[in-house]
């Protein structure tokens, strides 16, 4: 069985001195990936309100400056379960975000995340990402390794 789906979310590039934050995706279509944290915008919130709610959830961290990097989007299939594929058109809202910390909440937050932590962007491969944090970090002039 196959189901087409879309999910709408709010995600924040937080880099401090070459290092970026990032999430290591416990559930999902990009298990076991480096993610940027964020998610899915609910009923009655807007992508700014998303954003910091998911942001403190995943990461501890209080936004106080966001600035729209871009909005985009990418379609891709993967198995939820035996016999079961979802056709998944993801749009993400992406944000460079200051924030008010200067750590970050490092335990699983025992929904999406394995764990939070800065990485240093230049020991980081293109194979270990998630699409939107590889568009994001190459929109911002960084440059990643195969």
């Amino acid at each position: 069985m196959k189901r087409k789906s879309t999910h709408v979310g709010a995600y924040g590039f937080i880099i401090k001195d070459d290092s970026i934050v990032l999430i290591k995706k416990a559930r999902g279509g990009y298990t076991g990936l480096l993610d940027i944290p964020g998610g899915g915008i609910e009923h009655d919130e807007t992508p700014i309100d998303a954003l910091e709610r998911e942001l403190m959830e995943e990461a501890g961290v209080t936004v106080i400056d966001a600035h729209l990097l871009t909005a985009t989007s990418r379609t891709f299939e993967w198995k939820v379960r035996d016999n079961f594929i979802e056709d998944l058109h993801h749009i993400g809202i992406l944000y460079q975000v200051e924030v008010l910390e200067d750590t970050v909440k490092e335990e699983a937050d025992g929904i999406d995340s394995d764990g939070c932590n800065f990485y240093k962007i230049s020991d980081l491969s293109k194979n270990e990402l998630t699409p939107f944090t590889i568009e994001g970090l190459e929109l911002l002039g960084y440059s990643l390794k195969n």
